[in-house]
C-alpha cells in the first residue's frame, strides 16, 4: 500500500490529539476516551483504537469543543493608542504586526479600533472563524470602557439601552452602566454587538457626553483581564471553545451578552491624559 492509498495517512491516535491539545496527559485523555466523553464529528468515540484527522476533526470533550490543529494560532492583543488596527500601512504608521510576535503565519484581526482606542483585539490564521466573528449577525458582544464628560444619569443609560438615533440608522447597547463619577467625567461600560464606524464615540456624543478615553476589555467571553499594554498572549482552550461554539453553524444570534466585568469604582480612566480623540479615516467601531 502506497502513503497517498493509507486510510490513516496524516491520522494520529485520538489519546495523543487530546493530549497535544492541552486536555490532559495521555493517560487521563485515555480515561476521557473509555468513558464516552470525547466526540470526533458528532460520534462518541471510546475506543483507544481510534486515530483522526487533526487538520480536519471536529473534536469535542464534555460538550466542549477542543481545538486539535496545530497549525491554528489564536492571540489576544492589548492594542496601546496610537497603533492602525491593519497589518501593514503604506505611509509608515505603526501597525498592529508592530506589536505581535512572529509567529510563522499569516495572522488576521478580527474587526477594528480606531487608533485612539486601546484594547482587546484577536488575531488568528484560522480566516473563517475571523470571517464568523466579525459577522453581524453572529452578535458578538464587545465590552466596552468609555471614559467621558459629564455625570452619566439613570436617564441617559436608560436612553441607551433603549436606543439612539444616528445619522446611519438607531443603534442600542445590550447592557450598559456607570462604573464611577469623579471630577466632571463618568467611567461608562456598556455592550454592544454592532461593528459600525466609531459606534461607541457617536453614541456618546449623541447622548452629551463626549469620549475622552476608550478601551475594549471584551469579545463576547475572552476577557482583556491584566493583559500589558502592547503584548498578547495564546487564547486559553475554554476561551477558544465559546468561541467556536458561538459562532457554529445555524448559531447566529445565539451569542449571550457578556458577564459584567468586576469593574470598581476607583478603576482605571481610559486615556486618563484626557487628549482628544483623532477623526480617523478608517471604519472603525469604536
Amino acid at each position: 500500500m502506497t502513503p497517498s492509498s493509507d486510510p490513516d495517512a496524516g491520522r494520529l491516535r485520538l489519546q495523543k490529539v487530546l493530549a497535544a491539545a492541552g486536555v490532559g496527559s495521555r493517560r487521563a485523555c485515555e480515561e476521557l476516551i473509555r468513558d464516552g466523553r470525547v466526540e470526533v464529528d458528532g460520534v462518541v468515540v471510546d475506543e483507544l483504537g481510534s486515530r483522526v484527522d487533526p487538520l480536519t476533526a471536529v473534536v469535542r470533550v464534555d460538550g466542549e469543543r477542543v481545538v486539535v490543529n496545530p497549525d491554528r494560532v489564536y492571540l489576544a492583543l492589548n492594542k496601546p493608542r496610537g497603533y492602525l488596527s491593519a497589518m501593514t500601512d503604506g505611509r509608515g504608521r505603526k501597525t498592529l504586526a508592530d506589536l505581535v510576535p512572529d509567529e510563522g503565519t499569516r495572522l488576521f484581526h478580527v474587526g477594528r479600533l480606531d487608533v485612539d482606542t486601546e484594547g482587546l483585539i484577536l488575531l488568528t490564521n484560522d480566516g473563517d472563524l475571523a470571517q464568523r466573528l466579525a459577522h453581524p449577525s453572529y452578535e458578538i458582544g464587545k465590552t466596552y470602557l468609555a471614559d467621558v464628560e459629564g455625570a452619566v444619569t439613570r436617564d441617559t443609560v436608560r436612553r441607551v439601552l433603549a436606543g439612539v438615533d444616528l445619522d446611519d440608522g438607531p443603534v442600542r447597547a445590550d447592557a450598559c452602566r456607570v462604573v464611577d463619577r469623579a471630577l466632571g467625567r463618568s467611567l461608562v461600560e456598556l455592550v454592544l454587538h454592532e461593528g459600525r464606524n466609531r459606534i461607541v464615540r457617536r453614541l456618546f456624543d449623541a447622548v452629551g457626553h463626549p469620549v475622552r478615553g476608550l478601551v475594549r476589555t471584551a469579545i463576547g467571553d475572552v476577557r482583556l483581564g491584566d493583559l500589558p499594554s502592547g503584548t498578547t498572549r495564546h487564547l486559553q482552550r475554554a476561551e477558544l471553545a465559546t468561541l467556536l461554539e458561538a459562532t457554529a453553524d445555524g448559531s447566529p444570534g445565539s451569542v449571550r451578552t457578556p458577564e459584567r466585568s468586576r469593574s470598581r469604582p476607583g478603576a482605571r480612566h481610559p486615556g486618563r491624559q484626557g487628549r482628544p480623540p483623532t477623526k480617523g479615516r478608517r471604519r472603525n467601531p469604536s
